[in-house]
């Protein structure tokens, strides 16, 4: 019986080849594909708003690619991250939890972000994770209380979005969204009336 593989560290990590993202969880390696241009959009328009909210705070905002080393075996690369305490920031990486992690999913990320991510980022202390959906647009609240997260709530474009971590920040969703590049209509539920109903208000 062949021995099973050793979990890979963060030493084995810093010493792959820089052309290629890589992720590492419970030890694991996972290829990350390149970013969509609306999933770049979102990150860049984030970006500016975020920056101008936390502007004076003492947080840094950060982008991907940064590595984020959590653990030994756990170092990862999230979308947009906040760091509020300069000691976790090294010269190669940030050390430890953000107080806020973003991740930007997309049709190949959707179960990477909310079933190991989300797992790993709670266990490891991250005190809030925004889930952004592009299209149709969504951003998912979610803080963490003892180790898992609870949605507080979820955004779409037509809202302005509070942090429960950052109680002065106040994200205008409907300024982000015009600046996003427009995308194929979907047919989503909407609210409307049965045609038997509007028949039977006129007979009435």
């Amino acid at each position: 019986m062949q021995p099973e593989p050793r979990p890979l560290t963060f030493a084995d990590y810093s010493s792959w080849d820089d052309d290629q993202r890589w992720e590492l969880i419970d030890g694991q390696p996972y290829a990350m594909s390149s970013p969509s241009l609306l999933h770049q959009a979102v990150s860049m328009e984030l970006s500016f708003h975020l920056r101008q909210q936390l502007a004076g705070t003492g947080c840094r905002l950060l982008a991907a690619p940064t590595d984020v080393k959590l653990s030994e075996t756990d170092v990862v690369q999230p979308d947009l991250l906040v760091v509020c305490d300069p000691q976790q920031l090294r010269p190669s990486h940030v050390e430890g939890a953000p107080s806020l992690v973003v991740e930007i999913s997309s049709p190949s990320t959707q179960r990477h972000d909310r079933v190991r991510k989300l797992a790993l980022y709670g266990r490891c202390g991250v005190a809030e994770y925004w889930l952004v959906t592009p299209h149709p647009f969504m951003v998912e609240v979610l803080h963490n209380q003892g180790g898992l997260f609870t949605t507080q709530r979820v955004y779409t474009e037509r809202d302005v979005l509070h942090s429960p971590s950052f109680p002065s920040l106040a994200l205008d969703l409907k300024e982000l969204f015009a600046q996003l590049p427009p995308q194929p209509p979907i047919d989503e539920v909407r609210e409307s009336v049965a045609p038997y109903a509007a028949d039977q208000a006129r007979r009435n």
